[in-house]
């Protein structure tokens, strides 16, 4: 997610936050996946507690991790990975509400969540594009949150296969876990080590001017 460097670049602000980001992500996305998958403790205050549990790590590490990570890549210039990070910070923060309310026997309109649901495939679509040019891993990364959101929206359009549904986006919450821990270790364990310890990746696309 780092902005591709140029001669007259000023130097970072920061250090590389985007695995600050990824870690925050992967955190909340392990807080997760018991839900995702339908694991719900049959006493009810038991289920509140769990829903209060997860929806914390969402707020500090889903959002608070990504929010920060997303800043400092702004301030260093890096225009797409900071407006992702950030963005999808914000959105993180409407999971821990989400999270929290559903604790307290509530939940949030449907109607207003679909619609959401389609701006951030949208948004998603496009930005999976834009990655493309910087890291395969990226741009698998980006098409694995695609898939979630199309489980999601299908999830209005098809109540009757909630369930398929939601395995599938359990499934696809686990992948997106596993692809944000692995590549914050590349930016991470690589530069230590001076060598490729985690396998990585060139871009997927090669812009106009290098083709």
């Amino acid at each position: 997610m780092s902005a591709p460097e140029t001669s007259n670049a000023p130097p970072p602000v920061f250090g590389e936050p985007v695995p600050l980001g990824l870690l925050g992500l992967a955190i909340g996305c392990a807080a997760l996946v018991p839900i995702a998958f339908g694991v719900f403790p049959a006493e009810p205050a038991k289920l509140s507690m769990m829903l209060k549990t997860a929806a914390w790590f969402c707020l500090l590490f889903g959002a608070g991790g990504q929010f920060l990570a997303g800043i400092m890549a702004l301030a260093n210039k890096n225009t797409l990975g900071g407006t992702l990070l950030t963005t999808f910070s914000f959105n993180w923060v409407f999971n821990w509400w989400v999270l929290d309310e559903a604790a307290a026997g509530r939940t949030a309109d449907p109607s207003v969540g679909f619609a959401v649901d389609v701006a951030f495939i949208l948004i998603f679509v496009v930005l999976t594009y834009a990655f493309g040019f910087y890291s395969k891993l990226l741009f698998f990364f980006l098409v694995d949150i695609d898939v979630l959101y199309v489980f999601r929206i299908l999830k209005h359009f098809a109540p009757g296969a909630a369930g398929t549904l939601n395995l599938g986006i359990g499934l696809a919450t686990v992948a997106l876990c596993g692809l944000a821990l692995y590549i914050s270790f590349v930016l991470l364990v690589n530069p230590a080590a001076g060598r490729a310890v985690f396998p990585t990746s060139g871009p997927m696309f090669k812009p106009k001017a290098a083709q």
